[in-house]
């Protein structure tokens, strides 16, 4: 196993961004207001002479309650499983109560901590780095997590305490997480974190009843039956005139980078709102334009009478009548009823989206599609669809090929879809067709007529004239 080493500190002192800066990506949101990071970041650490897994956590202040309680218990697992710990303060700010605090539950924990003292950039670091010798967690190493200085030797110091870079390499597995991506989006306060933790098993998200909750998109590998899944929390998405502050637009778009970065997405509706939304109905057919696979989930499914389920129902089948292909599934979240049948849902709807069709076969459905149903007449002349094969995967491609397919009607296009839709038995995905006109090999070449045709014609005209 790769060795885990987890960031822990106040609110605002700079964690997300020695994660980013350790990873070499912008997977976590950093922005300067205190109390951004909610859940468990983990990634690939890039800065270094052997790999390693480093984890982002949320600010401790020492006297938490409600979400900030669910919060800390979040930092304290991740703590439990670290090899190491780097306890970050701020510099520009001195070390404070609930620093106190926090190093002197981490020396009780008995795991290995490096003091780091961020935000040193323009002041002397032995003046900055003054107060912290009394937190008896050793020397502080100071560092501009910013601009990345002092970053490089602060990992030569903590790497030197693992395991052996040869070691760690010969039980590493794959570095990069393998398996289906399953994205979980929808609304605000509709259960995401809550299918999530009940998926894994466990609480790794925070679930907790109030909106926003959720503020970065969490990327969870998951092993079950044998199969490989990430699982990918969002922030719930709302209207865009209701988008004010700039978090928050942040993570509305890691959310639809999550949407285009999976194979399979779960839109999770709220069952007992009683209505699908507009914004459901937005957020489902930007997964159908990116041509991401889908699986429906009404959550809060218990407790409501049978009127209400049928009323749902019938909402729906009129609010997203686009999504005939995608299989519907009513759960409870929070007491699992229903959940484990999105696996397999989520099976079939992956398969769907990665099926290879042979030209043979695809060309065979065509043309049955085509005597059932003929094209219809384009000024006096039949559009002939001659063949078809396979151009692409998630979601499948279909090339068409034939003459004058760019004047094929939409109602004719549709019909193509829904009859090769239902040939191939594909389940949960978009299909795309692409229409391809031949290009005439005589197109602005002129006919020379031989010296007999220029007699008839020569002939033909003169008896027209004469007429």
């Amino acid at each position: 196993m790769l060795p885990v080493i987890a960031i822990v500190g106040r609110p605002n002192v700079g964690k997300s961004t020695l994660f980013n800066r350790l990873t070499r990506s912008r997977d976590a949101l950093v922005a300067d207001f205190p109390g951004l990071t909610r859940d468990r970041q983990y990634g690939q650490g890039r800065v270094g002479g052997q790999p390693y897994i480093v984890v982002d956590t949320g600010g401790l202040v020492g006297d938490e309650q409600g979400l900030d309680s669910l919060m800390a218990e979040q930092v304290w697992r991740a703590v439990d499983e670290a090899d190491v710990v780097l306890f970050l303060v701020d510099a520009r700010e001195g070390i404070n109560l609930s620093d106190e605090q926090i190093a002197g539950r981490l020396r009780r924990t008995g795991k290995r901590v490096f003091l780091v003292l961020n935000k040193v950039d323009g002041r002397d670091p032995d003046v900055a780095a003054a107060d912290g010798h009394a937190l008896g967690l050793g020397a502080p190493l100071p560092i501009a997590a910013a601009h990345g200085r002092g970053v490089a030797a602060l990992m030569d110091r903590v790497l030197a305490v693992l395991p052996a870079a040869e070691e760690a390499e010969e039980t590493a597995p794959e570095q990069e997480a393998r398996g289906i991506r399953i994205s979980v989006v929808g609304r605000p306060n509709v259960g995401k974190s809550t299918l999530i933790n009940r998926m894994l098993g466990e609480e790794r998200v925070l679930a907790y009843d109030r909106p926003g909750t959720t503020r970065d998109s969490i990327h969870i590998p998951l092993q079950r039956d044998g199969r490989d899944y990430v699982l990918i929390d969002t922030a719930g998405v709302r209207r865009r005139s209701r988008v004010a502050d700039a978090v928050e637009k942040f993570s509305v778009i890691k959310t639809l980078q999550a949407i285009d970065d999976c194979n399979v997405a779960v839109l999770v509706l709220d069952a007992r709102s009683g209505e699908v939304s507009e914004q459901d109905a937005t957020l489902a057919g930007h997964i159908v334009e990116q041509g991401r696979a889908l699986v429906l989930a009404a959550n809060k499914w218990d407790g409501l009478d049978s009127e209400r389920r049928d009323w749902f129902r019938r909402e729906m089948e009129r609010r997203l009548p686009f999504l005939q292909f995608a299989e519907r599934h009513f759960i409870s979240a929070l007491h699992g009823s229903g959940v484990g049948g999105l696996f397999d849902a989520i099976h079939r709807a992956y398969d769907s989206a990665m099926v290879d069709v042979s030209t043979a076969e695809l060309t065979r459905h065509l043309l049955r599609a085509v005597e059932a149903h003929q094209p219809p007449l384009v000024r006096g002349r039949r559009i002939k669809l001659r063949y078809a094969h396979q151009g692409g995967h998630n979601p499948p491609l279909i090339v068409i090929h034939g003459n004058q397919t760019e004047r094929l009607p939409q109602a004719y296009k549709r019909y193509l879809n829904n009859y090769l839709r239902e040939a191939l038995g594909l389940v949960g995905t978009p299909l795309r067709l692409e229409f391809r006109t031949g290009d005439n090999p005589f197109k602005g070449r002129r006919n020379r007529l031989t010296p007999r045709q220029q007699r008839k014609r020569k002939r033909m005209l003169r008896h027209i004239k004469h007429k």
